[in-house]
């Protein structure tokens, strides 16, 4: 039986959801940020753990900068 990556309890058939190669119980499939529910597929993913893509994933991961706007204005984390 798989355990969740979050509680670590056994996760059953009728409860799993599968994320990033793992199987989550539904409720503990969490932004690791803000702790929003997310559901399969529409979250990214850093270091192996899921965060949802607005605003927690691309305020933490994403370009920042300063500026205009010109390419010379962003930086990558």
């Amino acid at each position: 039986m798989p355990k969740c990556p979050n509680c670590q309890k056994e996760v059953y058939f009728a409860e799993k959801v599968s994320s990033l190669g793992k199987d989550w119980h539904r409720p503990c499939l969490k932004c690791a940020k803000c702790s929003k529910t997310l559901v399969s597929g529409s979250h990214a993913e850093h270091g192996g753990k899921p965060y949802c893509h607005n605003p927690c994933y691309s305020a933490m991961f994403g370009p920042g900068g300063f500026g205009r706007g010109g390419a010379e204005s962003y930086k990558f984390k």
